[in-house]
């Protein structure tokens, strides 16, 4: 069995709170017995005003959220996935970035958000997320305590051919940090999570932002950890943030997979 944190938050516009509340979570679930801990969407700024934001968008190396989190990490022994932080690319964009940092804060994988947060609800609310941001180009895998650990953020939940890629990796957990918004939270989160693991026979976890946040946005919540049969076993709820925890284990991704083989089943559909 291998036992997980999940930091469910309310991140704000100032990275230097954001990264002492990660820095805490990273110490409580240390202190909890957790190998890893997962943590949201830009978890590090939540910032929708992009010209007060650009002062925080630096290159990964000089990113202050980063630097605490990789050494929180080394010094309680223990994983950190960090959902996404926003990074100043070479080219000036900017990239929505998940970086995985292991026990000795080290950075074992990176991976950018390949699907570009670009709709218009009815509630009035629009984003446009390509404005200012580059879309990754790389599916992402790494070795992890918890198995392989495949990686997607948020609105990447909709688009199932990045799952598919992630099935045939044959990852044991897929990270799907978020910071959705409520009404299409309350509309397709749990559905869609759960049907991302099912259709991976894989463990999914979903950390996500909660609440409303001081640059005026209101998300969703309810992080998630559900199995490979698409069992919920922890959902944090929609009022508040804080650490949950949740045991995953390896024997039922193999059950699951002899009893319905659908990886192995999988074939090209013809065009």
């Amino acid at each position: 069995m291998a036992r997980i944190a999940l930091f469910q938050m309310t991140s704000g516009i100032e990275p230097g709170d954001n990264a002492r509340a990660i820095v805490g979570a990273v110490g409580g679930a240390a202190m909890g017995g957790a190998q890893m801990l997962f943590t949201p969407e830009m978890a590090g700024l939540v910032d929708r005003d992009r010209r007060r934001a650009s002062a925080h968008v630096v290159p990964e190396g000089q990113n202050v959220v980063l630097a605490q989190v990789r050494d929180a990490a080394a010094r309680a022994g223990i994983w950190v996935v960090l959902g996404s932080i926003p990074v100043l690319r070479d080219d000036g964009r900017w990239a929505n970035r998940c970086l995985v940092v292991d026990s000795s804060g080290n950075i074992a994988a990176r991976y950018d958000k390949i699907h570009m947060f670009d709709v218009d609800l009815a509630t009035g609310e629009s984003w446009r997320e390509s404005n200012a941001y580059a879309p990754g180009e790389e599916v992402v895998t790494v070795e992890t305590p918890v198995g392989r650990l495949g990686l997607a953020i948020c609105y990447d939940l909709r688009f199932p051919a990045l799952f598919e890629a992630l099935g045939r990796a044959r990852c044991d957990v897929i990270s799907i940090p978020a910071a959705f918004t409520v009404p299409t939270g309350a509309a397709h989160w749990h559905v869609l999570q759960r049907a991302r693991a099912i259709e991976a026979s894989a463990y999914v976890v979903c950390a996500a932002q909660v609440g409303k946040h001081a640059d005026g946005r209101e998300t969703y919540g309810h992080s998630l950890v559900i199995d490979p049969w698409g069992d919920v076993l922890l959902d944090m709820g929609g009022e508040q943030a804080g650490l949950g925890f949740a045991e995953l284990d390896p024997a039922r991704i193999a059950e699951v997979r002899s009893q319905l083989p659908s990886l192995a089943n999988k074939r090209e559909i013809p065009r």
